[in-house]
């Protein structure tokens, strides 16, 4: 499997879709999932600096992570036409749920980890792990910070030294589990 920079946004949305098909927070953004790959291949484009791709021996997009550098600023206005696109008037939700995760952050720099998907028939192969550990190699022991939308992927994450700061709960949504991996030296 080979990680590297995505050049095709659209199969990075495309396979984040297919990732977080069954996800509480997308079925909450995005109720039957209406959107999800246009919305992801937009978030990928101009809202995250890096969007790394896992690709199978055949050269499918297995997995996707998009992160952001401490102080990262998205082009949210070279946003705004894909996702109306994407999402219709469910872009409302998604500003409602982008207020929330600010809330919850933590201060001082880290990293972001805002995005982590396997495509289905992958998962639990490897793929994820991949993704986070070369993701993490990125990072020059800043502290990381993430939210799962699903409690089953807390362990996976905690085995990378990510550990539960809170758990919240979106506006008549679903959980989201804060975590945080600390700095490393």
């Amino acid at each position: 499997m080979e990680i590297r920079a995505a050049d095709d946004f659209d199969a990075a949305g495309g396979a984040l879709a297919r990732a977080f098909h069954d996800d509480p927070v997308v079925g909450w953004l995005l109720p039957g999932g209406r959107g999800a790959a246009g919305m992801f291949a937009t978030i990928a484009r101009h809202l995250h600096a890096f969007t790394d791709t896992a690709l199978s021996g055949g050269g499918a997009v297995a997995g996707v992570a998009l992160w952001d550098p401490p102080g990262h600023r998205p082009d949210a206005e070279a946003a705004v036409p894909g996702l109306l696109a994407a999402m219709g008037d469910r872009v409302r939700q998604g500003l409602l749920l982008e207020e929330e995760f600010a809330r919850h952050k933590p201060g001082g720099p880290y990293w972001y980890l805002a995005q982590l998907g396997t495509v289905p028939e992958l998962q639990g192969t490897g793929v994820g792990g991949a993704l986070l550990r070369a993701g993490l190699a990125r990072c020059g022991g800043l502290p990381v910070y993430l939210e799962s939308s699903k409690e089953s992927n807390v362990p996976f994450y905690e085995r990378f030294g990510f550990a539960v700061t809170e758990r919240f709960t979106l506006p008549d949504g679903p959980p989201v589990w804060g975590m945080l991996r600390p700095p490393r030296s």
